[in-house]
């Protein structure tokens, strides 16, 4: 009797227990049915997600932001003109960082030999409050004289022997010396001008251009080889009579077959004489064709046989006999395996064997070297096609989901824009279209 008396009250105290938890248990507080936990923390419906610190680094968003972009990676295939003319305008360089003007004093009878930049002008302004100062060593020896002139003279041809630039100090009476600078160039205000010249730049290797689009303004550095190719550039652009415009196309095809795209169907689609020319590369094909094959009737072939994406759309413009590059991934829909492909041109338009022709080497090149080249001489109004580029060409790992046959094909149509100085003697550029503009080109 005594362990049943026991046992009914271990019994009761569990009871009262249990009651006097549930009494006191808080009936807005959360409950939990499942619990995650990820590296070592607690992961719930009410949990603050905690994420790793992140490197002092431009986001890719505002990496990719560029005004420019929408100018160069839009194409109006709708309302295109193979041939335009534009009138020519007066392009200027001007330096940023001259400072200030330097005294009035003359130099007679100076000669420097295998010196320095700031050796000859410390001997030179001996005597003098001014003083020299090289924001980076300068090497260059240089030799020659000075029979007469004022300082400001003397210190530019000095400099310039040197390929050194120089700015005054009057403040402080300091002449800096520097092999790097800062140039604004006034550029026209057609913008396919605008862009041959900075696709020509984009060419040379000159990437950090800063370009105000309101004021038709464009800043750079370099030094004075840049210079030098600056200026050429823009000589050369101001004698040309023509520039070359590329629109293009660069799309995946998948094919739906485990087999390749037949491009010899190309052939009865559209008939033999629109198809004028076959270029082959070291990689891929090139086909030269007539205004039949265009985007919409490349595209409508190739969906016969394949799922076709377009991955990236845009324009570049070449002066004549310069150098150009497109970006695929500048203009891309999204990130993809072929984002670093460059497409580069170099094209001259003239008389060969007495036909107008468009003579035209075409590179494709990604970060790991060049994939593959073609040299294209063309009529103004063909169009390219290029072909037969494997996608596994962009494949850096050792598998891939990726078929063996899908490949990347590029649609490019050459543009001739003439650059025309209006005076009484053209006649009104808006007026030159159709068999009026083709006289105009024979002439």
């Amino acid at each position: 009797m005594k362990y049943v008396l026991r046992f009914c009250g271990v019994i009761f105290t569990m009871f009262t227990i249990a009651a006097c938890m549930q009494g006191g248990q808080n009936p807005n507080a959360p409950q939990y049915d499942t619990v995650q936990v990820i590296d070592n923390l607690v992961i719930d419906d009410n949990a603050v997600p905690i994420f790793p610190k992140k490197a002092a680094l431009t986001t890719d968003t505002a990496q990719h932001f560029s005004l420019e972009l929408p100018k160069r990676c839009t194409v109006n295939w709708d309302n295109q003109s193979v041939v335009s003319v534009v009138p020519a305008e007066k392009i200027q360089m001007v330096r940023l960082d001259m400072g200030d003007p330097l005294p009035n004093l003359n130099v007679s009878d100076y000669t420097f030999k295998k010196q320095t930049v700031r050796e000859a002008l410390d001997k030179l302004l001996e005597g003098t409050d001014i003083v020299v100062a090289e924001q980076e060593p300068m090497y260059e020896k240089i030799f020659g004289s000075i029979a007469a002139g004022n300082l400001a003279d003397a210190v530019d041809l000095m400099a310039r022997l040197g390929r050194a630039y120089y700015s005054y100090d009057a403040v402080n009476g300091e002449i800096k010396l520097s092999n790097r600078t800062k140039w604004i160039i006034k550029m026209p205000n057609d913008e396919t001008l605008i862009m041959a010249l900075l696709d020509a730049m984009h060419g040379a290797d000159m990437r950090n251009l800063l370009v105000d689009w309101q004021d038709k303004t464009l800043v750079f550095e370099g030094n004075y080889q840049t210079e030098r190719e600056v200026t050429r550039l823009i000589n050369d652009i101001a004698s040309k009579k023509y520039v070359l415009a590329w629109d293009m196309d660069v799309y995946r095809v998948y094919p739906r077959t485990d087999s390749p795209i037949v491009w010899m169907n190309l052939l009865p689609a559209f008939g033999a004489g629109n198809v004028k020319m076959s270029v082959p590369g070291v990689v891929g094909r090139a086909l030269v064709v007539g205004p039949e094959i265009n985007t919409k009737t490349l595209q409508e072939f190739m969906a016969q046989q394949a799922n076709v994406v377009l991955i990236s759309q845009g324009r570049f413009v070449v002066p004549d006999g310069w150098q150009s590059r497109f970006d695929i991934g500048e203009c891309g829909k999204e990130e993809r395996l072929e984002t670093d492909l460059i497409v580069g041109a170099t094209a001259k338009y003239g008389d060969f064997a007495g036909k107008n022709k468009i003579d035209a080497k075409i590179v494709l090149r990604t970060g790991r070297g060049e994939l593959t080249s073609f040299t294209i001489p063309s009529s103004v109004g063909d169009n390219y096609v290029i072909i037969g580029i494997p996608t596994h060409s962009f494949v850096t790992t050792r598998e891939t989901l990726i078929s063996p046959f899908a490949e990347l094909v590029v649609f490019m149509s050459p543009r001739l824009v003439t650059v025309v100085d209006v005076d009484d003697n053209v006649p009104d550029v808006s007026m030159l279209v159709g068999d009026t503009l083709r006289d105009f080109l024979r002439e």
